[in-house]
């Protein structure tokens, strides 16, 4: 998954506003206790950080 695709769906799941909050601010123990921004910069392949907010957010299994 490359970056962009993980803001396109950030932004589809949440909306604009609440994607970036999600991203900037919520802690995810999945990822080493970091936010998606800081898990990403850190190197944690997108994908892993994306999977991480699915299950920390119930997004449906199709979505993911």
């Amino acid at each position: 998954m490359r970056l962009q695709e993980f803001w396109s769906r950030m932004h589809e799941q949440f909306g604009s506003m609440r994607a970036e909050s999600v991203a900037r601010d919520h802690v995810l123990a999945a990822i080493g206790g970091r936010t998606a921004v800081e898990a990403i910069e850190a190197g944690v392949p997108v994908r892993k950080v994306w999977l991480a907010i699915c299950e920390e957010y119930d997004v449906p299994p199709k979505k993911r």
